[in-house]
């Protein structure tokens, strides 16, 4: 879009050309007299009538670039808002893991303590109905916030300009992509293969991995 301010503003300015033509004449039917004919020379071409509707396309060309610059850093801003919320939020269900399962910890302790007292006649049963309530509520907070984690890291690696896969086996290219690879160079099979694992280093054609 930058270029094409550069364009119309060149037809504002008058170009200059070299033209030139080449021939034969003769002064009868015959033509056993022949002469070559040539001519060159310089030609100047400037749109003065034009100046009005060429500045007004200058204008257009500039606001549209304007619109599609506020575009890109809206998108840019927008996507840098997004990675940040998703960091945000990815480390702080991580540190509540943290908490929650230190949490879990000291009600199992409670509910231990709670037991032995009973067993010992220093309280009722209701104190252990209440220390497994609390035990099974920490429980069910800790399975909640790591789902959270989870999904924070799913949302962090999108913001990223990551994605999820479904399997390995899906081909690197979509078939429109590969099919017009394909016309243009003969690539065999390669546009066809799946995704290497994770762990595996890809090795030039004919060369072996170190033993």
């Amino acid at each position: 879009q930058s270029a094409l301010i550069g364009v119309s503003e060149a037809q504002l300015y008058p170009s200059i050309a070299l033209v030139g033509s080449l021939g034969l004449s003769a002064s009868s039917l015959a033509w056993s007299s022949r002469t070559l004919d040539w001519a060159a020379g310089p030609a100047l071409v400037w749109n003065v009538f034009d100046h009005g509707r060429l500045t007004n396309e200058v204008l257009v060309q500039d606001a549209r670039f304007q619109q599609l610059y506020e575009q890109y850093q809206d998108t840019v801003l927008r996507a840098a808002r997004e990675t940040d919320d998703a960091a945000v939020a990815f480390a702080k269900s991580r540190a509540q893991v943290d908490i929650l399962a230190k949490a879990v910890v000291a009600a199992k302790r409670s509910l231990d303590i709670a037991t032995i007292q009973y067993r010992e006649g220093l309280v009722d049963f209701q104190r252990v109905l209440d220390s497994q309530r609390t035990l099974f509520s920490q429980q069910e907070r800790l399975v909640t916030v790591r789902g959270l984690v989870t999904q924070g890291l799913i949302a962090l690696y999108k913001a990223m300009g990551g994605g999820w896969q479904a399997g390995r086996e899906r081909p690197i290219l979509d078939d429109g992509t590969r099919e017009t690879m394909g016309e243009r160079s003969d690539w065999k099979k390669l546009l066809s293969a799946p995704l290497p694992p994770p762990t595996e280093k890809l090795q030039p054609p004919g060369q072996k991995d170190p033993q």
